[in-house]
Formats: structure tokens, sequence, C-alpha cells
């Protein structure tokens, strides 16, 4: 589905309800498998959590889990420890192409049965279920935080628990945390200090909880970037957006977009669990800004994009991790970014983009390499150009009402093909 996204109404503002977050409720999901007791409420409605409940659900031997990263890792360690059942686990061509070696090779010194049916250190993965009597490992950390917190949710588990020794720098630490936080909340005891994390057996999670999960975080990226945009516009009046449902001590580390975004002149503030976001209009841009967004690599692609529009330049380090999410997202926003009229490097972990003043081009059509982060990170430019957005519904990955919930906000659509 061809789209062109263009915003001309007289208002900018409104009220949005964000489902539940992708990260917490495919972290939940997984232990609520393990541990029957929990009742989830918020769940998020995304693609990815949607296929998770239809793994965990199914019995088949074939599992597809097509485009979900998150989904093939949780679920091979998982299904290694599904006692008597064989799991050959699959997904799309892209997911063919993104490495599992690592988690599988330290599920392997655990005592885990699991082969590559076709390219070694790729799935798809067959999978036969056991027991595993070992209770420690040693991990890379510096690839995916997903592979770590895979191993923490199975290793509450195991009879004897799990230690995992972490091997070179940490990514992602905050998704880490959020591992840790869920394990707590469900009484299984769980420490992170320095390399090492130590999982106990979780016996006494069999009490019955109800627990809700929080917003996505990433996905209040692009109304972060929205407000930050409509300087440009000059509307007669301020507009706010408020989005809910938020926490102002949140598990997720994409709740650094408060503090990100205050350098581009928005402010954010709570009310209960409202998150109102407002325009600081006595603000000065900065010429350039430099983050590291090592521990909330999702919300790169958002920030490159903002920083386009209002002709700040921009150095984004610590993105080692895009270049094997659903594309190679660095050389994605380089190819798109330079359709649009900026001046953009990348390398293998990192970004720069210069500042300009020459407006973004217009009707411009945006690739979006089924990735769903591409064409929403790019939809808010629609604010001061109309744009084209390619395959405009992969959005349904993990937002299947950014679409719905733009048009609250004033942004007209047309589906061209």
């Amino acid at each position: 589905m061809l789209l062109k996204v263009h915003h001309t109404a007289a208002h900018c503002g409104g009220d949005i309800q964000i489902t539940g977050s992708k990260s917490e409720t495919n972290r939940l999901l997984i232990l609520q498998a393990l541990f029957d007791s929990i009742t989830l409420k918020n769940v998020s409605n995304s693609d990815d959590a949607q296929v998770m409940q239809k793994a965990l659900s199914s019995s088949d031997e074939v599992v597809d889990i097509h485009h979900a990263g998150t989904a093939m890792r949780f679920l091979t360690a998982y299904f290694s420890i599904q006692e008597g059942r064989d799991t050959l686990l699959t997904g799309s061509a892209r997911m063919q192409e993104r490495p599992m070696a690592i988690l599988v090779e330290a599920l392997q010194e655990l005592g885990a049965q699991i082969t590559f049916t076709h390219n070694e250190g790729y799935p798809p993965l067959q999978i036969k279920g056991k027991a595993l009597q070992r209770d420690e490992v040693t991990l890379k950390a510096n690839v995916s935080s997903q592979y770590i917190s895979a191993l923490m949710m199975m290793g509450a588990k195991l009879d004897n628990g799990l230690t995992v020794h972490l091997d070179g720098k940490i990514t992602s630490v905050p998704y880490i945390n959020m591992t840790l936080a869920l394990l707590h909340q469900l009484d299984i005891e769980a420490t992170f200090e320095g390399q090492k994390i130590v999982i106990k057996p979780g016996r006494n999670s069999a009490v019955a909880r109800e627990i809700t999960v929080e917003s996505d975080w990433s996905s209040a990226s692009y109304f972060y970037s929205i407000v930050a945009l409509s300087r440009k516009r000059n509307f007669n009046t301020p507009h706010t957006i408020t989005i809910a449902s938020y926490k102002e001590s949140s598990l997720q580390g994409d709740a650094a977009l408060r503090e990100i975004y205050k350098q581009l002149g928005v402010v954010s503030s709570f009310a209960g669990d409202k998150l109102t976001l407002s325009l600081n209009q006595d603000f000065e841009l900065p010429e350039t800004i430099t983050l590291d967004l090592a521990n909330s690599p999702d919300i790169a692609q958002t920030i490159a994009v903002s920083c386009l529009g209002l002709g700040v330049g921009c150095h984004l380090t610590g993105l080692h991790t895009l270049k094997i999410k659903e594309t190679d997202r660095l050389e994605a926003l380089r190819e798109e970014i330079t359709k649009l009229g900026g001046s953009i490097m990348v390398t293998n972990q990192d970004l720069t983009l210069l500042p300009q003043k020459a407006a973004v081009n217009e009707n411009i059509t945006i690739a979006t390499y089924h990735d769903h982060r591409m064409a929403m990170a790019f939809a808010p430019l629609a604010l001061q150009v109309p744009l084209l957005i390619e395959d405009a519904g992969v959005v349904s990955k993990s937002y299947p009402d950014f679409w719905t919930d733009l048009e609250v906000l004033g942004f007209g659509q047309e589906i061209i093909g």
C-alpha cells in the first residue's frame, strides 16, 4: 500500500491511547507460559505480540514467527526446555538472515538440543525440548540484549536456576533491567551486578497475580517528533498531544525520550497515567546534538528524522544492533534521508547528520524495507511537506493504530496504490 500523507489542518493536537509496550508484553507472555499464574492487562495489539501468543498456544511441530525477531529469540530458549516436544522454529526470508548462533551456542552449552536446518548460525532451528541440568553459561554481551533476556526468563524455570556471565560491553542495559524487574514482580529472586546475572528458580511464582502492561515508549517517540516538528508550522495557537498510559518511573529504556526531546524543545508533563507533550515556544534550537543510544537504539530513526526536519545536526552512537534488525536500519536511513535532501554519513555503529537550512524535499516516496519503524519515523515529516510511504501497512508489526491516530492529529491520508 502506497500512502500519501500530508498535514494542512489548522490543528495538531489531541488525545491518543497507546496499547501496552511490545517489549514488556512479549516478556510477560513468555513468563505467563512458564508460570501460568499470571493474568495480563493492556497487552500490546501489535503483530509481534499476536505472533507470540499464537506460537505459545500452538501445538504444531512447525512454528512460523514471520518477521518477529523478539519472538525468535525468546521462543528459542522457551522451546528448548519443553520436555518431549520437537519444534521447527522458522520465520520470513529476512528472519532467516538474522544471526542466532550466539544464543543457540549458549543454550547448547547448557545442554539444549538445537540444530540449524539450513544455514549454520541462522534460522530455521530444529529444537528438541528437554530438561537442562547445567546452570551456568557465558554469553557475548555486545550483540543483542534479547539473547540475555531469553536466558534469564528460561533460567527461572530451571531446577537450579541460572547464572549468566556476560563477556564484553553490555548492549541495551535497560532491557535487561526490564526483564529483571518483571521477574521480581513474580517474586523470582534475580540479581544483575557487574558482568554477572543470577536467576534463582521461580518456586514462589505460583501465586495468582494481575499485571498491567505500561504503554509503549517507542510508539510515543513519533508524537515527540510531531510536537518538535510543529515548531516549523507556526500554528496560531500552541497545541498539545496527550498520550496514555504511561508511568514516570518506567521500566522501558525508551523513556529516555523525555530528556532527549527536551534538547529539541519538547516539554513532558504527567497527570496520573497521562503524558502531555507541548512545545517550549521560547526555546532556541541547538546547531547539533550528540547522543549515545546504546540503551535505546529503537528511537534512533525517529530522532534522526526529527533533526532533519528541524535543520539540526545530530551525531548518534551506540547503534551497532541496528544492522541486524528488520532491515539494516543505518543504511536505510542513509538512503531515505539523502532522498529528502539531507547530508548524512553512517558507519556500522553510528550516524552523523549535518545541520542544514534548506527545507526537505517534498513528495518523496519513502521506502520502508519491511520495517515498521521506517514508516513511522518518517511520517511526522508530513507536518512540513507531503510524503508518500511505501508499504504503509507495515506499521501493524508494532503499532496497528498508527495511521488512525495520526488522523486525530489532523494528518490527511490518501491511498495511491
